[in-house]
């Protein structure tokens, strides 16, 4: 296994550069702060894997692994339930997505290089912008990720890597689906975290993170998505505009598995986000406009989307 550095900042200097290249100004305050990226928790959970020939027991999975862990793996485990126990019987059922999972550890160094040109991008695009850490850990066989606000940015190294009909290039997935976990950072407000969330609302919050990714990487994070609405667009989009208020969100997000991927409504939220975008003269107000969103209804009034409308 190629060894990684625990820490990488991405120092000042370097997020400075690119936002003059961009021609924005940093935030004294917010872009000075130097993000880190933690990878020491992935190395100290395959010593404890390998020392117990890829059967770790429930304890020392928790004495050894999360208790001494970082921050963000204490974040990850509080916020979705991960506990020496859950990833032991994630290891039983699901081994293949452990002993896979190494394959991803090798990309780990260059993804942290293009995170550092995608957190400055963000920088630029967004002088605002917040830069917790970036935590990548193994879980539970899920989830892919995690990112708030104030809790920062989780991963699940097993859980993203065995996802590969998210984007086949690991590369690719991991620098996407981080993107896509920062811009959640910036969001003023979590309508997934909310009772009775609508369709709408849920889809705008995660459509946003993946404009949000398109911008700064390039493409967005959940690639696969453009295959299943080619040529539907109008279809697809119809039926979302008759849902949107309802709050069973089941038909629409968080219902891809790897025999029928789906979450359609990232893709309408990050359509409407995007046309929210192109419709605005100032750029950087539209950008701050969109992870200030606090009101879905009114945002969806003033974005110019329309069922099957043509984006560039």
């Amino acid at each position: 296994m190629e060894r990684i550095n625990t820490r990488i900042m991405v120092i000042a200097l370097v997020l400075a550069t690119i936002s003059r290249a961009y021609g924005a100004t940093a935030s004294p305050v917010d872009n000075a702060a130097e993000p880190i990226i933690e990878t020491g928790d992935v190395h100290r959970f395959y010593k404890i894997y390998d020392a117990a020939g890829g059967r770790p027991t429930a304890e020392a999975l928790q004495y050894d692994y999360i208790d001494p862990g970082s921050d963000g793996l204490h974040e990850l485990a509080r916020l979705r339930k991960v506990t020496g126990q859950s990833i032991a019987e994630a290891i039983a059922k699901r081994p293949q997505i452990y002993s896979g999972a190494r394959d991803c550890v090798a990309v780990l160094p260059r993804v942290r290089e293009r995170l550092v040109v995608v957190l400055g991008k963000l920088g630029a695009l967004y002088p605002e912008a917040r830069f917790p850490p970036i935590t990548i850990a193994v879980g539970r066989s899920k989830p892919v990720g995690v990112g708030g606000r104030d809790t920062g940015v989780q991963i699940g190294l097993e859980a993203l890597c065995a996802t590969g009909w998210i984007n086949p290039d690991i590369e690719d997935r991991f620098v996407g689906v981080i993107a896509h976990e920062y811009a959640h950072v910036q969001q003023a407000v979590a309508f997934s975290e909310s009772e009775n969330v609508t369709v709408l609302a849920a889809s705008l919050e995660e459509g946003a993170a993946e404009f949000v990714a398109e911008l700064t990487t390039g493409s967005v994070s959940y690639s696969y998505i453009s295959g299943l609405t080619a040529g539907r667009e109008r279809e697809i989009e119809t039926a979302f505009a008759a849902d949107a208020d309802k709050t069973d969100l089941s038909d629409w997000l968080y219902n891809s598995t790897p025999e029928k991927p789906a979450d359609l409504g990232y893709w309408v939220g990050y359509r409407i986000v995007k046309s929210y975008y192109q419709h605005a003269d100032d750029k950087h107000q539209a950008l701050r406009e969109i992870f200030e969103m606090t009101n879905p209804k009114e945002f969806l009034a003033k974005s110019g989307w329309r069922p099957g409308v043509s984006l560039d």
